[in-house]
């Protein structure tokens, strides 16, 4: 995708994306985006001076990433006086806009209907139609959970058993069985809240899971419904996501920040450009991946970093968690090794009901208590508690309305930001998850900017 420049806040960026793997995708004429952008950052007569990276979190097309960079370009662009102050701060400033695409698949698109061997109507397909609705069923979990022959022949049973009875009091003992080879078959771990994101959770119970989500109304992230005996497959996608979200910051993302990132010889004084970087939801997760790296060995600094209402573990940058050995968190790399210089700042909100009751839900944990006497649940998420633990040192601040508001941000301090005010607006489940394009929330990412260390 060449660079795009949003038409409400005239603001250019480039929109690189991944596949599920993390490696980066060719563009039209073989070339990668990435490459041209390290050309320009290293080019003088563009003289870039800052570069802020941005991720989605579960939007499953370019045009839905796009609808989301130009909302939160538009956010930040409304924001004049930190614009001009971050003009005063550093003479000639001059930033890039960069947008990570992954292949997130929305919850939301788990429309039933004809999937289920109806027509229009409410009559019974004919054979040939009712075969090629179970093969589009099959083929589309199947992208989101795992694609192996035993996966596809699961998919299957829980299909046709579907068909037979949406809602029995029971899963059937196949059904049961077909949900186990699907966790199986995706490779997820079940490893308690210091495992990497895909495995911070209790293992599948098929039934309890089935039960969970029938007691609370069938829906998704994006706001799709599929309920019934269908709905486990819900829990299996949303870890498989975070799962993926992790390779792509892990690889992908974390390449793209290391050439960023880079001295340049010949360009000014040869120092690199500022880095910033901000993550939503998912997006939280790639951000963090970003930064963390494969085997968590750093190599990747950035000067300020904002996770909005994440859809990740609060324990995540802990030094010890309650439990497990007093095992760090996945993400601790990143406070260890220094890879943010300037503040890490966190929202969180009530009304985010998206990561307030169902990420717990997916976890397994959705009667879970408190935490080892930590009075914190063991499977909650940033955009509810922030980030919590051992060794965080997280300060509480609370949005303000006023866009010029100061913070008070510090260099290597971690906030957790209260943004009931604010992020309280949407429907559905998933409430208020999406409600992030507001000046306020353009203004306290420039407050994590502008608290940046020197230089």
């Amino acid at each position: 995708m060449p660079m795009r420049t949003d038409p409400k806040s005239g603001l250019e960026y480039a929109l690189v994306c991944y596949d599920d793997e993390g490696h980066e995708r060719r563009e039209a004429d073989g070339t990668l985006l990435s490459e041209t952008l390290l050309r320009r950052v290293r080019d003088p007569n563009e003289a870039v001076t800052d570069v802020f990276v941005m991720s989605h979190g579960w939007k499953g097309d370019v045009p839905a990433a796009v609808e989301q960079y130009d909302r939160w370009s538009a956010a930040m662009a409304t924001c004049d006086a930190d614009r001009a102050a971050a003009r005063a701060r550093w003479p000639g400033f001059r930033p890039l806009l960069v947008g990570v695409h992954w292949p997130s698949l929305p919850w939301g698109d788990e429309k039933v209907g004809g999937s289920f061997g109806m027509d229009a109507t409410g009559e019974a397909m004919g054979a040939a139609a009712g075969r090629a609705a179970e093969d589009a069923f099959v083929d589309d979990w199947a992208a989101r959970i795992a694609s192996t022959p035993a996966a596809k022949d699961a998919l299957r049973v829980i299909y046709r058993s579907a068909l037979e009875d949406i809602e029995p009091d029971r899963l059937p003992t196949d059904v049961a069985d077909a949900y186990r080879t699907l966790e199986r078959e995706a490779a997820l771990g079940a490893d308690g809240p210091a495992a990497s994101p895909d495995a911070d959770r209790e293992p599948l119970d098929p039934q309890s899971a089935y039960e969970d989500w029938r007691d609370m109304e069938a829906a998704s992230f994006g706001g799709g419904m599929m309920g019934g005996i269908l709905s486990p497959l819900r829990q299996l996608s949303f870890w498989t996501m975070k799962k993926r979200a992790r390779k792509v910051g892990e690889r992908g993302g974390h390449e793209l920040l290391k050439k960023l990132g880079a001295p340049r010889p010949g360009v000014g004084d040869g120092r690199p450009p500022r880095l910033h970087v901000m993550g939503h939801s998912f997006g939280c997760i790639v951000v963090s991946g970003m930064l963390r790296g494969e085997k968590g060995d750093g190599g990747v600094c950035v000067d300020s970093a904002i996770l909005v209402q994440g859809a990740m573990s609060l324990w995540s940058y802990a030094k010890s968690l309650p439990e497990d050995g007093g095992k760090p968190g996945y993400f601790r790399p990143v406070l260890d090794r220094a890879c943010v210089r300037g503040p890490v700042v966190v929202t969180t909100s009530s009304f985010d009901n998206a990561v307030g009751k169902l990420y717990p839900m997916a976890a397994g944990a959705a009667r879970q208590t408190d935490f080892a006497g930590a009075a914190l649940p063991k499977y909650g998420a940033i955009g509810t508690f922030g980030l919590q633990g051992a060794g965080v040192g997280a300060e509480r601040r609370e949005i303000a309305s006023d866009l010029g508001h100061d913070y008070g941000f510090v260099p290597g301090h971690v906030y957790n930001v209260k943004c009931d005010s604010v992020i309280r607006a949407g429907g559905g489940l998933s409430g208020a998850h999406s409600d992030i394009a507001h000046p306020e929330v353009g203004h306290l990412f420039w407050g994590a900017v502008l608290a940046a260390p020197p230089g």
